[in-house]
């Protein structure tokens, strides 16, 4: 299982980072991800990526956990992960993190689902069929669903620059 950790641990992560907005709750849904993959191992089987599972069992939790605490997805940005930088790259950084916090509330006017297939294919950089299986949906979906999500940050994005 500490293996599996290994190499799945920073997928399961980014994954809960991208639905929930908040580090520490990711953190730990993923320690519990884990423990619910352990205890279901011999269910698995193996008619998808194990990445795809656990994710899939990592979405089970954060709707569990969005039912025992009043079902609102967070929208805080906060808990984002800071970055460290030079001095020399200093203004670069700021402009780059504010045009990244304008990113990120443009995203939160997205659809709930459009939004998470975003994260899902940026922040955790999976396949569009990886997509389709987490949220239940083809690879086509998820990948129409992606282009037409960047299409409307696009148009907000030009909105922006005038």
């Amino acid at each position: 299982m500490e293996e599996l950790y290994r190499e799945y641990g920073k997928i399961v992560y980014h994954f809960l980072l991208s639905v929930c907005h908040n580090a520490q709750l990711a953190e730990e849904l993923t320690q519990e991800t884990f423990l619910q993959a352990f205890l279901s191992l011999e269910r698995f089987d193996g008619s998808c990526k194990i990445s795809v599972w656990l994710c899939q069992i990592a979405r089970h939790l954060f709707y569990q956990h969005l039912g025992k605490t009043g079902r609102e997805i967070p929208t805080d940005q906060t808990q984002m992960p800071e970055e460290k930088t030079s001095s020399e790259n200093v203004e670069q950084s700021a402009i780059a993190k504010l045009e990244l916090m304008d990113v990120l509330k443009e995203m939160q006017k997205l659809a709930p689902q459009m939004r998470e297939v975003i994260y899902l294919r940026v922040m955790g950089q999976l396949s569009f069929k990886e997509i389709g299986e987490i949220v239940g949906r083809s690879e086509n979906w998820a990948r129409v669903t992606f282009y037409r999500g960047k299409e409307q940050l696009l148009i907000r994005r030009k909105e922006w620059e005038r």
